[in-house]
């Protein structure tokens, strides 16, 4: 099992470093974008799309902590859910400087930075709700419900609200925008991105959970 996983290891990483290089230096600059601005679309898209994938993840393992009231489950939720929040920083990151580059501004309110903005107070909330309840049982299962009545909004906030008001902000999976236009190779590199980048959080998560059990065994060995 430990050659199976440091095989794996090194297997994403090398899928890391070719999806950085043809990021940079395979693929050619996209029409409608101005300068190199197009390529941080290889990283704001997929870290984007990996803070859904966490917070959904965060919201399933809460509901599984409800139904089985096993703490591994919260630990589970936490680690996902500091991903979550880590990946949405990444991605407000990225696109303020894909922003300042397109439009000539950090931060525009655009539809889609509003949005993302909420969602980042949402689940730093959670974080706030975990640390201010002293009592483990207690705290599992509020930070539970939260996770699951948080993750109701991610939908609206990062698919449906950014779509239903006018935003700058370019469709360039759809190419909803025929300004701004990603060709095949642009698109092949795209989906490795966030292929690897899933793989990323996978790992990520795998070692979060981890190093949360270890720290609650400490715990329980210390009472």
């Amino acid at each position: 099992m430990k050659r199976v996983g440091m095989s794996l290891k090194w297997a994403l990483f090398v899928w890391m470093a070719m999806v950085i290089w043809a990021a940079f230096l395979w693929v050619p600059t996209a029409g409608g974008f101005k300068g190199e601005s197009a390529r941080i679309v290889f990283f704001h898209v997929p870290t984007a799309w990996v803070a859904t994938l966490a917070f959904l993840v965060s919201c399933i393992t809460s509901v599984m902590y409800l139904f089985r009231r096993d703490q591994r489950d919260d630990s589970r939720a936490s680690v996902s859910a500091g991903l979550g929040l880590l990946f949405a920083v990444l991605a407000t990151v990225t696109g303020a400087i894909f922003a300042r580059i397109m439009w000539g501004a950090y931060w525009n309110w655009d539809p889609r930075q509003t949005s993302i903005t909420i969602l980042l107070l949402i689940y730093a909330a959670y974080f706030a709700l975990r640390g201010a309840v002293a009592d483990p049982e207690k705290r599992a299962t509020l930070a539970a419900v939260y996770s699951i009545l948080a993750f109701v909004t991610v939908p609206f906030l990062m698919f449906i609200v950014p779509r239903v008001y006018w935003s700058l902000h370019p469709d360039v999976i759809t190419n909803a925008d025929p300004n701004n236009r990603l060709d095949s190779a642009h698109l092949r590199v795209l989906l490795a991105s966030l292929v690897g980048f899933t793989g990323l959080y996978v790992w990520l998560y795998t070692i979060g959970s981890r190093i949360e059990t270890i720290r609650r065994r400490r715990q329980q060995e210390v009472l």
